[in-house]
């Protein structure tokens, strides 16, 4: 596994996951989003394009993460998420905090 990548697009960063966002490489990743949020990102897109699986970790991340941008006024937007992680966030109720759409 590498580390995840961060793009900076205009006002968005974009962060991509290397592979699925479970507990194994959850220290990762929250590091990168740390030092986002922390670097004063707004506006933080999370690009599953190459995430297959997201575990309790995993959703424990995410959420962390819509908290504290919402505390500083930002948004969370996560994209390209398979079906499968996609019905996950839906049953979770997640897509009624932020935009999350699929493939």
């Amino acid at each position: 596994m590498t580390e995840p990548i961060v793009i900076q697009e205009d006002e968005k960063t974009v962060i991509r996951p290397a592979g699925d966002v479970v507990a194994a490489f959850v220290p990762e990743l929250r590091t990168a989003l740390r030092a986002t949020v922390n670097g004063g990102a707004r506006d933080v897109v999370l690009d599953l394009s190459n995430t297959q699986m997201v575990d309790s970790s995993g959703l424990g991340l995410v959420i962390g993460t819509y908290n504290s941008l919402q505390k500083v006024g930002g948004k969370l937007t996560v994209i390209h998420a398979s079906r499968d992680v996609l019905q996950l966030f839906q049953t979770m109720r997640m897509h009624q905090r932020f935009t999350i759409s699929g493939n």
